[in-house]
């Protein structure tokens, strides 16, 4: 059973999603859900399966008191390194969110401080809290959908299927048809002989 919250008052929960993927943006969700949320379904986004994540996304943005998602995208990904631009684009999502938060819980172990407003980074964050969950799952799916409309312009890179991960076939046209625009440039895009 995840908890609630960390702390008592307003607290967001933030997390983001495409990290390790060699194309398209990092996505990060920023949630504030009320304390007598009911959301028995609602898990680490990895836990969850496509169709269960779908159904989750209108609860939670009905259920939630605020929330947002922000893109970082390729370009900026490769001149500030990935975990600075996750970081980006958690601030970007909390930035956006249209109450204030009092408290910050971040998955993960890396974050810088966001408008003095005091932050707890938590290992494995998505599975413990709820407003972390949350976020983990719009963060994802906002992601995929993105990666999906790409794959309409990109059809060979399969991003609807893999969006964007380093699978086999991703790999494989890349060295087939070279990279576009979305391409992380500073990843390693080719798997060492």
């Amino acid at each position: 059973m995840l908890e609630t919250q960390y702390t008592t008052g307003l607290e967001a929960g933030s997390d983001e999603a495409g990290r390790g993927c060699l194309a398209g943006p990092v996505t990060a969700a920023a949630v504030i859900l009320p304390a007598n949320i009911h959301l028995p379904l609602l898990n680490d986004s990895k836990k969850l399966s496509e169709k269960q994540r779908y159904a989750l996304r209108p609860e939670i943005e009905k259920q939630a008191l605020a929330f947002a998602v922000a893109h970082v995208y390729e370009n900026e990904i490769d001149e500030i390194n990935i975990l600075n631009a996750s970081i980006k684009a958690m601030h970007l999502a909390l930035q956006q969110l249209s109450k204030k938060p009092e408290f910050i819980i971040v998955d993960g172990n890396r974050f810088k401080i966001f408008n003095d407003i005091p932050h707890e980074c938590i290992v494995k964050g998505d599975g413990k809290y709820l407003n972390i969950a949350a976020a983990s799952v719009l963060a994802k799916i906002y992601r995929d959908d993105f990666m999906r409309t790409l794959d309409l312009e990109f059809p060979q890179y399969g991003w609807k299927k893999n969006k964007g991960y380093p699978t086999k076939k991703h790999r494989q046209a890349i060295k087939e048809y070279g990279i576009t625009e979305y391409h992380r440039t500073s990843f390693q895009l080719l798997a060492k002989p």
